[in-house]
């Protein structure tokens, strides 16, 4: 069943961070992985939303998700993502 991660982020290091956005699609597609939504001006309708960027993404299932979440070829961009945002990173099941 599809699962969906929901990555909220504030950006502390716009050039690191723009090094990992520049080869996340590829890594992303080669696991099965689908962005759905990477929004930093989204309509806060309630609440408090200290972030500056908000990322949809989705993949067929958890495995596919844990797969690509653990890859060595994700692991060699994530530490851009890590040293230059943080944020909290749900994953979402699906109905």
């Amino acid at each position: 069943m599809t699962v969906y991660a929901l990555a909220q982020l504030k950006i502390e290091d716009r050039a690191v961070y723009q090094r990992y956005v520049d080869r996340f699609l590829p890594v992303l597609a080669a696991y099965g992985g689908c962005l759905l939504a990477a929004d930093e001006t989204p309509e806060q309708i309630e609440g408090v939303w200290p972030f500056d960027k908000v990322i949809l993404i989705a993949f067929p299932d958890r495995d596919s998700f844990r797969r690509w979440a653990n890859s060595e070829d994700y692991k060699a961009i994530a530490q851009d993502r890590l040293t230059s945002a943080s944020g909290p990173v749900l994953l979402v099941q699906g109905l």
